[in-house]
């Protein structure tokens, strides 16, 4: 599953300090081999460079959370 800009994603990486927390694509990029990787928009900061492997679709529970925050 590939995602777009404004999609609102679970990051699932445990060396990252927003490890399960939910943010928003901001940013996809392109390598030369394919390869897709996104930088997310977290409440207290970003993530860049993340690979699609490591992201998640938020469910909408996950949203309404974030907004009533």
């Amino acid at each position: 599953m590939s995602f777009e800009e404004d999609d609102r994603v679970v990051l699932e990486d445990e060396h990252s300090e927003f490890d399960g927390e939910t943010g928003t694509v901001t940013q996809t990029m392109e390598s030369m081999f394919g390869d897709v990787t996104y930088t997310i928009s977290f409440e207290d900061g970003q993530e860049a460079g993340v690979p699609e492997d490591a992201l998640e679709a938020a469910d909408e529970e996950d949203v309404d959370a974030d907004a009533d925050e």
